[in-house]
């Protein structure tokens, strides 16, 4: 088997400015600030309601964290020296198959331990963009994805909070009329 080659990913110091590059586990084994993208894909542009269809995906088995939970259509970081707005579109045609238009809607930054010790600790780059058809998933990346209107899934991380991500769970119950 290939070992996967460690992606540097940008460190963030005072006024979120990159003070340097660190390999993507040692940044969650220690809590340092770091860059993020988070990507929320949804089918009509025409609709500003709850009731907005989002495509969520569930997270591969094979991720080291957070694995097999359900998270916003796409999320990784920005590899060195590239900016989050090409992050953003790399993961999205990496994890999902497709590309689209992007918007950055806002960032945010929070710090969350895990339960396998790692920490979450960035500042997040949230983007949103439309598309009608169904992905051609990267089984490497996801287990799995669906269509689900904005209501539904307020309901559900109520309902089952441990089977979403921490950063889709901030997103959605703290940031959501800024996606919409």
């Amino acid at each position: 088997m290939e070992k996967k080659k460690e992606d540097f990913i940008p460190l963030l110091g005072i006024n979120n400015k990159i003070i340097g590059f660190e390999k993507k586990e040692k940044i969650h084994k220690k809590g340092l600030l770091h860059s993020a993208v988070s990507v929320f894909i949804f089918n009509e542009k025409s609709k500003k309601d709850e009731n907005k269809l989002l495509m969520l995906q569930k997270r591969s088995s094979e991720k080291y964290h957070s694995s097999l939970l359900w998270a916003n259509t796409c999320c990784s970081h920005p590899k060195k020296h590239e900016s989050v707005l090409t992050a953003a579109h790399r993961c999205l045609i990496e994890e999902m198959g497709f590309d689209c238009f992007l918007e950055k809607k806002f960032c945010f930054t929070y710090y969350e331990l895990l339960n396998n010790g790692l920490i979450e600790n960035e500042l997040d780059h949230v983007f949103v963009g439309y598309y009608a058809y169904s992905p051609v998933i990267n089984s490497k990346e996801v287990n799995n994805w669906k269509w689900i209107t904005l209501k539904k899934l307020r309901k559900d991380i109520q309902l089952d909070p441990n089977s979403y991500t921490i950063w889709l769970k901030i997103i959605i119950n703290n940031y959501l009329k800024k996606l919409i």
